[in-house]
């Protein structure tokens, strides 16, 4: 079996287990991330990416909505064509969005263009070496290679605790994480 079906085996029952996470979870998970905030020595107030979550991933706005309150630029990701990495457009919570790539609410396009400091990423699964399992696009992936190339971003996976593996099946071109957020706990990857 070659890489592309292990995984495509893998985003099959990482999807379930997400999925029963979200159901028993939704409620309380963003709250207690927001709680928590961000990992210690992610530095002082910048610009931070989070998402609208999309099918059963935990909710980060409760969290950007914190941030943006202690002074941090939030914005969101937008996918602008398949083998391109993400662009950024600043959102505060509480504003309008409208429908993007697989109708998930984006800033409109007047919203100005920003390069986060941090990015949080959703997934599928992950371990702790810091590698996570996402939908197959490799959006992430190709944005951190971007945004890593410009200096230094700070990679935030976020995720219900129950989408932990012991080991994600990975190829060369995907891009660790730094630190993982769960509605339980914040880990430094590696």
């Amino acid at each position: 079996m070659n890489i592309a079906d292990v995984k495509r085996e893998a985003r099959q029952a990482a999807a379930k287990r997400r999925a029963a996470a979200h159901a028993e979870l939704k409620e309380a998970a963003g709250p207690a991330l927001a709680a928590r905030g961000l990992p210690p020595g992610t530095g002082a107030a910048g610009t931070v990416s989070g998402f609208i979550p999309y099918k059963s991933e935990i909710d980060t706005v409760p969290l950007l909505t914190r941030l943006s309150r202690e002074g941090w630029r939030t914005c969101l990701p937008v996918v602008i064509g398949a083998d391109q990495p993400l662009l950024f457009r600043a959102w505060t919570p509480g504003e309008p969005l409208v429908p993007g790539m697989w109708d998930i609410p984006i800033p409109p396009e007047s919203a100005p263009e920003v390069l986060p400091d941090v990015l949080l990423v959703p997934m599928l699964a992950f371990d702790r070496l810091g590698f996570r399992l996402g939908y197959g696009g490799g959006f992430y992936d190709r944005t951190l290679e971007k945004l890593r190339s410009f200096g230094k971003v700070t990679a935030i996976g976020v995720a219900y605790a129950a989408q932990e593996v012991s080991e994600v099946p990975r190829g060369d071109h995907d891009a660790p994480l730094d630190h993982v957020m769960t509605e339980r706990e914040t880990f430094a990857c590696g």
